[in-house]
């Protein structure tokens, strides 16, 4: 049986928009490493983050964690990610691994410090927080309305 030739143009018009909207979906979704210099931040707990998840500094993605060492000697976690070439970050700026809402992805927040000595590639965070889960701030939340009943008797 024989195709017809409008079939077979029309079954590659389909093909090469769809390969259209995949390379667009990929554009628009972010998903391409940050290259620039290399930062490194030593966390006690991760919390989910993974290779590949968003650097933020009040919400603009300025860069991509790249790599995630366990620490053999005290159990820490040791985390590298890449930051634009074009953002200088103070040396006392603070790193924190945060969650997009009660169920998002987890993402590294910095928060610029004042300092005007800027990190170099290479350097490392001095000043890290660690992942909470939401146990940790239930068992707060808890805690502080427990306490501060006890504290009225």
């Amino acid at each position: 049986m024989l195709k017809k030739p409008v079939e077979t143009i029309m079954g590659l018009v389909v093909l090469v928009i769809a390969l259209l909207f995949l390379i667009f979906a990929y554009r628009v979704s972010d998903l391409q490493v940050v290259k620039g210099y290399t930062l490194t931040a030593e966390f006690m707990r991760v919390g989910g983050l993974s290779i590949g998840s968003d650097v933020r500094i009040n919400g603009i993605k300025v860069g991509t964690v790249t790599a995630q060492n366990l620490n053999s000697e005290d159990y820490t976690v040791n985390v590298t990610f890449s930051i634009a070439a074009d953002v200088k970050l103070p040396k006392d700026s603070s790193v924190a691994i945060v969650g997009d809402g009660l169920m998002g992805d987890k993402f590294v927040k910095i928060e610029p410090g004042k300092s005007d000595e800027y990190l170099q590639d290479g350097d490392m965070f001095n000043k890290t927080k660690d992942f909470k889960t939401l146990e940790d701030m239930v068992g707060e939340i808890i805690f502080m309305v427990t306490d501060s009943g006890d504290a009225k008797n």
